[in-house]
């Protein structure tokens, strides 16, 4: 217990599995779709990577069957703690849309000869993300609904969903658009394997209150260490709380820079991770 593995984490959950080992609740935030690379150019796992698939409908397939890994590590009370982020189709990351695609030339990067032959890259060697390409109905501006389309697989594939909750985020970076709103929320969306699970509302309580389903943490890890999005602690605390008793296992199959096992630890819980990604994590992590 209390290790990070490194490797995908679709064939480190299998060894686990096969290891015995059940964990009471899981606590993760896959890449985000088309939003950036994670792994070097140069990595051998870089084909594989969760995020830079063609399609919403290839990204949603690839982690509903990394979930079902998580289920058979998961007991049969245990809960799912699913945070994931949205995006827009037809976009280019957070720079812009391409001017290719809009015919637009304000704010937008320069073609360049060397540019579309290769497929689209920024300058800072960043392939073009999935989104700025075509689909057969997302027409570019439209927000594509990625965590819902996740958490409806997930129920279709047997988890039972069971709430929707909104991270309230108290400092977001500005945004270009000027024709609606700035995006200042996230989802989390709780599961269960069973109709019946662990979940100790008492432990979460608001003073007198059961706690609402609009959590506000502002997240002070953000642009710390080398990995780019960082789980707020306080955002976390809670799903530990209610989703754990104390020497429990709490597991994070995308680890990033290991949050969710280092307040997992401070909550008295015992942890496992896994990252694909070694320079992410400060701790010597354990290779399987």
């Amino acid at each position: 217990m209390n290790e990070i593995i490194i490797g995908d984490c679709r064939k480190t959950m299998p060894v686990l599995i096969k290891q015995g080992i059940s964990v009471q609740t899981c606590i993760t935030s896959p890449p985000y779709f088309g939003q950036r690379s994670y792994l070097p150019e140069k990595h051998p796992l870089k084909s594989k990577e969760i995020g830079q698939e063609s399609t919403p409908e290839l990204y949603v397939k690839s982690l509903v069957k990394a979930f079902r890994l998580v289920w058979d590590l998961l007991a049969d009370d245990g809960t799912l703690w699913l945070n994931l982020g949205d995006t827009y189709w037809g976009s280019w990351g957070s720079y812009g849309s391409r001017p290719e695609i809009d015919g637009k030339t304000i704010n937008q990067r320069k073609k360049s000869a060397a540019y579309l032959p290769r497929g689209g890259w920024d300058s800072n060697n960043r392939q073009r993300p999935p989104q700025s390409r075509s689909h057969p109905f997302l027409k570019p501006k439209d927000l594509i609904g990625l965590p819902w389309m996740l958490a409806f697989a997930l129920r279709a594939d047997g988890w039972y969903l069971r709430q929707d909750l909104i991270w309230n985020k108290t400092t977001v970076l500005p945004e270009a658009s000027k024709d609606r709103c700035t995006k200042a929320h996230e989802y989390i969306f709780l599961l269960s394997k069973s109709r019946t699970y662990y979940f100790n509302a008492a432990a979460i309580r608001d003073k007198t209150r059961n706690k609402r389903s609009v959590w506000t943490a502002e997240n002070t890890n953000r642009n710390l260490g080398k990995h780019f999005s960082t789980f707020p602690p306080k955002l976390i605390e809670p799903c530990i709380l209610a989703g754990s008793k104390p020497k429990d296992i709490v597991f994070d199959p995308f680890s990033g820079s290991g949050t969710v096992p280092q307040v997992a630890e401070s909550l008295g819980r015992q942890w496992i991770g896994c990252e694909i990604n070694e320079s992410f994590l400060e701790s010597k992590p354990k290779k399987l």
